[in-house]
């Protein structure tokens, strides 16, 4: 019996869905959980060409990108909301204006603890992490692998994620018993640093070490970032940027003229997942990150995707009161 139109048209949406399916199925076995969240969550991600002066990106971006700027910190204040917890909102101001925004908080780590977690679907937000862990504070934590797990050493509650033989030269948040803190690798094994330690993962690079900018040299690449540091005072200092005005070698450099303290400093992953939650006696703050591009000379490529601009985190850094 000859097909009709209906027929065809109905065989046709079977086929496709049945091709969508080992589609889904295939990225989820053999590529990972993450990018198949990325691209149902997402309509997933691509690297968009672009000139430095494209409205696409933020204006802080195109300020960033045309012209030598000083940044410098504008005035701001300690908010104390429990016991060894404090928060702030530092401005970053160049030419005379406002163009970023660096969400503080500064940590006395004999009242609170640090775990690091990791959820390779990708599809847990800030809030949510928040939620399950009963945090005071997420922060996204270091870099992970297409299949959304660990791309370097990282140890979750006494468990070893990620890669077992990796060349760390940089640094590692440490959380254990007698130490929290930022360990630098550069004559030191990650694993010797993990010694001891409940939590801690490797991440780069060191923005500051011994109180000095760390960054000899570096890309123009901007995005939104977060960093992790500890003080004179050894208070652990968390940062998140709400906009992408800096480069790496700039946010070390400006970190180290803002009044804060710091005698080291981890940068931790940037872009969209650069984001941030405190939920503490009443105080709340959330912010998700945005923006990333890469640049090179006059050529920018930015990261877009389709919808929805809340991207869960692979990596988590969370602060949990003791």
């Amino acid at each position: 019996m000859a097909l009709t139109k209906k027929n065809l048209i109905l065989v046709a949406a079977l086929v496709l869905g049945a091709i969508s399916l080992a589609t889904a199925a295939y990225v989820r076995l053999f590529i990972g959980q993450y990018p198949f969240y990325a691209l149902a969550n997402h309509g997933g991600s691509l690297w968009l060409p672009l000139d430095t002066n494209s409205s696409l990106m933020s204006a802080s971006m195109r300020l960033a990108l045309n012209g030598t700027l000083e940044a410098n910190p504008g005035a701001f204040e300690w908010k104390t909301i429990g016991r060894g917890f404090e928060v702030s909102e530092l401005p970053v101001l160049a030419k005379g204006r406002e163009v970023d925004h660096i969400l503080l908080a500064r940590i006395d780590p004999m009242f609170y603890r640090f775990e690091v977690h990791n959820a390779p679907s990708g599809d847990i937000l800030i809030d949510d992490w928040t939620k399950r862990l009963g945090a005071v504070l997420i922060v996204n934590g270091s870099y992970y692998a297409p299949s959304g797990e660990p791309d370097t050493p990282l140890l979750s509650n006494g468990t070893l994620l990620g890669p077992k033989d990796y060349d760390a030269k940089s640094g590692a948040f440490v959380a254990s018993q007698s130490f929290t803190g930022i360990r630098d690798l550069a004559n030191q094994d990650w694993k010797s640093a993990f010694a001891d330690a409940d939590n801690a993962m490797v991440s780069y690079p060191l923005l500051i070490l011994d109180g000095k900018s760390h960054m000899s040299h570096g890309s123009r690449w901007l995005a939104n970032r977060s960093f992790v540091g500890q003080d004179g005072e050894d208070r652990i200092i968390i940062g998140t940027t709400t906009d992408a005005f800096f480069s790496l070698e700039r946010l070390a450099t400006f970190l180290c003229e803002a009044p804060l303290g710091l005698k080291i400093a981890l940068n931790l992953d940037g872009g969209p997942v650069a984001s941030q939650e405190i939920s503490l006696n009443g105080y709340e703050r959330k912010t998700y990150g945005r923006w990333e591009a890469q640049v090179d000379d006059d050529k920018v490529r930015l990261l877009t995707w389709a919808y929805n601009d809340k991207w869960g985190l692979p990596i988590a850094l969370a602060v949990k009161a003791k």
